[in-house]
């Protein structure tokens, strides 16, 4: 009101001026308002239902939040297709998707692409089968839900809940039941089934499963016509509102192995499957020229398909077969390499061995694959030479399953020995033994930024902008400089990536794209490679998603890995950032402050968060610093440990910004420098009685030439005691402090005394910590006793004095013996007055 008075109180063109110039600050700042608000990071909590049929049209709900400028859903495997996409609000969002008759089965992956960025990817699962929803009641057996054979059942168990289904089967016909509980990854849900008869006698029940982990499986041959009934609920009888489940009901086959549970990519192989309740069965299968994330074979009976696979290894070279009985060093099953050795523990107390020929210097990884492959056995796998000596084994180097490396000491037969740890077995206790000769791996990431989240686990740069991040490389079998390789990114975007250093695992990388860069994105195959082109590797993305974690010690019992980053260009936003480029450097044991600039939007005037998330080996620095709000610069301050590694390193700060949710914005690459000391100082140990004065004498070494003149100034002094700064050159060598104590300094030995000095370079000053020294502050020696007071006398005419000679300096150990003296000359006075 008191504004709209104001505005009243002009005339004329003044009044207009004033008008027109309140009408356009305000439009800017509605304008920025309404953009901020959909400038915000999205995020998204659920996919709604969690499964669907392949070979239909299936509508699958999206919810979160800021998804009301949805414009996309990134799906990381083939077989999906948006028909159509609709934005319910800012929390909905709904897509018809047309899967594919040969989609495969299982869990998947999508997330959103908004206008103004990318959400967290979720799962969801595609089955063989319709959906039935549960209908309530049928928590009594008496009530049980009358269902179709071969349907996939979607119900929610609460606490203390028993779900009942009733299926209708015919003497001899197979029914498998399946369940997807812990694997839907919405919370720590441990499911129970069971199969009964009519007369309410159990005859299969499952909880967890090798197969399914957490989830479970179990199938029966029906005895006899009639009814049976399913039942599931939650192991301890809990629940709650997020114990979905989608469990699959039918005469499919459900075999807990297949045998030999590997072979080689691109050739054709007969395996069998291992059990199902009719009985094992054989199939031929065609196996792919390239290795495929996630692969599985998936079972076929009678026309009847499983709702998912059983893993399968895919490997460069053929397999060998366990021949029975091989349970010595005498009947060592003879195998050849490079062939993959596989076996089945096939009951209590069996052992494999297999014989095979190795010359030396020969260097194997030894892999066995059993929990990998869902596989009950927990390997412990041992190496001996030909006539029993041992050499090497291991037991839980890969979780529960085994992996060691040898170099094969002389030329000759070796036997490698596979049992179980605890002495168990079974006819599905498969496993696979496979060597590989080491060679470079290269695995890229990025750092989590939050603990089990995937909060910037994305590359979302607004137009005209930047956005960073670190980029991890683990390397193996290698060493050397890695470069990212970066390929297929979306139009009008830009990456600065200098090599990764030798000695580092990250790097950092900043995206940049145009004003007039069309917004869009794509899921993209990050790639690097080593700079040294000799080395045959290259390295390509992995993420996970901690999906559920829980006790004991926040263990994962559900995660997800994707091997794709969405990397999307957004919307403008109102504020950029950038590193006031450093004319000097950053010295060992110095500190420096470096100039961040923001640049804002009119009507944007929020604070501002800033973070330097690389640091150079040996730079240190705050975890953040705060713009403040209107504000447009700050400085950000960093110190340099004497160990820090010298060289022009990239550095960059990225930081958010309110918007009605965060968004974050990158300066440019930047170059620290980071160099050896222009001087070094010798600071020589002091003691001082309280309200004495005395000197600290630095000597100093020229490290590196330098122009003008230096300040030195002593930091870290105790209260009450002064000295002053100093100034120095290039050709000083020497300095000496005079300190001042008072009557009231604290007495004691203070070691935190240091010396900082400070040369101007390039109009910027260079700040170096220097040697620290103790200041030992006595309290003075008592009066010797009975003393008269002096008698007053008449002062002499003074005689002209010769010109004093200079002061000579105690070193050091004269000062000790001079206080030594001392002492001993106060405690024999003390002694005398006794």
């Amino acid at each position: 009101m008191k504004r709209f008075v104001a505005m009243r109180s002009l005339s004329g063109p003044a009044r207009s001026k004033s008008r027109r110039c309140a009408f356009v600050a305000a439009w800017l700042i509605s304008l920025w308002s309404c953009g901020l608000a959909l400038a915000a990071s999205p995020s998204l909590r659920v996919i709604q239902p969690r499964g669907v049929q392949r070979g239909t049209d299936a509508e699958l709900t999206f919810q979160g939040a800021r998804l009301q400028d949805t414009e996309e859903v990134f799906f990381y495997e083939p077989g999906f297709q948006v028909k159509k996409l609709e934005v319910v609000n800012a929390s909905t969002v709904k897509a018809v998707v047309a899967v594919a008759s040969d989609c495969r089965l299982g869990e998947h992956v999508a997330q959103l692409r908004t206008r103004s960025g990318v959400s967290e990817f979720r799962t969801f699962y595609v089955g063989p089968f319709p959906a039935v929803a549960e209908k309530e009641p049928n928590t009594e057996f008496d009530q049980a839900q009358p269902i179709d054979l071969n349907v996939t059942v979607t119900g929610v168990v609460q606490a203390e809940d028993v779900d009942h289904f009733a299926v209708q089967a015919k003497k001899g016909q197979r029914i498998s039941v399946e369940v997807e509980g812990l694997r839907l990854g919405l919370t720590m849900f441990d499911p129970y089934v069971a199969i009964l008869d009519s007369k309410r006698f159990e005859l299969a029940a499952s909880d967890d499963s090798p197969l399914l982990r957490q989830d479970c499986a179990c199938s029966i041959i029906a005895p006899e016509d009639g009814t049976y009934v399913i039942a599931i609920r939650e192991a301890a009888y809990g629940g709650n509102g997020n114990c979905q489940y989608r469990m699959h009901v039918g005469t499919f086959p459900r075999p807990t192995a297949v045998y030999p549970p590997g072979g080689p990519r691109g050739g054709t192989l007969k395996v069998r499957f291992i059990g199902d309740p009719a009985g094992d069965f054989e199939e031929t299968v065609q196996l792919p020229a390239v290795a495929e994330e996630n692969f599985g074979l998936v079972p076929v009976r009678d026309g009847v398909t499983a709702p998912s696979a059983n893993p399968f290894r895919l490997f460069e070279h053929g397999n060998a077969l366990e021949q029975e009985p091989n349970d010595d060093f005498a009947h060592a099953t003879v195998v050849q390499l490079p062939n993959a050795f596989n076996g089945i523990i096939e009951k209590p107390g069996d052992v494999d061995l297999f014989k095979f020929q190795a010359k030396k210097g020969q260097v194997f990884d030894i892999e066995c694959y059993a929990r990998r492959v869902r596989s009950p056995l927990d390997p412990v796998v041992n190496l001996y030479y030909a006539n029993g000596r041992g050499i090497t084994g291991n037991d839980d180097s890969r979780g529960p399953d085994s992996y060691f490396r040898v170099t094969i000491p002389a030329d000759g037969e070796y036997v490698i020995r596979v049992a179980d740890h605890l002495g168990r077995g079974g006819p599905d206790f498969v496993y696979r033994l496979e060597f590989h000769a080491p060679k470079p791996e290269l695995t890229l990431g990025i750092p989590r930024v939050a603990r089990y989240s995937q909060y910037r686990q994305w590359i979302v740069v607004p137009r005209g902008n930047r956005f960073a991040t670190l980029i991890t490389a683990a390397r193996r079998n290698f060493g050397g400089a890695v470069q990212l390789t970066p390929e297929n990114l979306p139009p009008g975007i830009k990456v600065v990536a200098p090599p990764m250093a030798p000695n580092l695992s990250v790097m950092p990388v900043v995206f940049e794209a145009a004003a007039d860069a069309p917004i869009g994105g794509r899921l993209v195959d990050l790639t690097a490679k080593p700079v040294d082109p000799k080395i045959p590797v290259v390295g390509h993305y992995r993420n996970r998603a901690d999906l559920i974690v829980g006790s004991p010690g926040q263990s994962l019992y559900w995660w997800r890995d994707v091997d794709r980053i969405p990397v999307v260009v957004a919307e403008e936003v109102p504020f950029r950032l950038e590193i006031v480029q450093p004319k000097s450097s950053i010295v060992q044991n110095g500190s420096k402050q470096l100039k961040i600039v923001a640049h804002r939007k009119e009507g944007f005037d929020a604070a501002i968060r800033v973070e330097f998330p690389f640091r150079p080996p040996g730079i240190g620095a705050a975890s953040a610093i705060t713009i403040p709000a209107k504000a447009t610069e700050a400085l950000y301050p960093l110190n340099a440990s004497s160990g820090a590694q010298p060289g022009q390193w990239p550095i960059y700060v990225i930081g958010s910004a309110d918007v009605g949710g965060a968004v974050w914005v990158a300066s440019q690459m930047a170059t620290l420098e980071v160099s050896p000391p222009y001087v070094q100082f010798a600071i020589q140990r002091t003691a001082v009685e309280q309200g004495q004065g005395t000197e600290i004498v630095c000597t100093i070494e020229q490290r590196q030439p330098f122009e003008g003149k230096a300040r030195a100034e002593l930091l870290g002094l105790p209260a009450k005691v002064t000295a002053p700064v100093l100034e120095f050159t290039k050709d000083t060598k020497e300095l000496v402090f005079p300190v001042q104590t008072d009557k009231t300094s604290p007495p004691g030995r203070h070691r935190s005394v240091f010396c900082q000095a400070t040369i101007m370079v390039n109009g910027e000053p260079v700040v170096h910590r220097l040697a620290s020294t103790e200041l030992r502050i006595d309290k003075p020696l008592p009066p010797k006793p009975n003393q008269p007071a002096p008698k007053p006398t008449t002062a002499p005419k003074p005689a002209p004095k010769p010109a004093a000679p200079r002061p000579v300096r105690l070193t050091r150990l004269q000062k000790l013996r001079l206080e030594a003296k001392k002492r001993a000359e106060a405690a024999k006075r003390a002694g005398g007055s006794r």
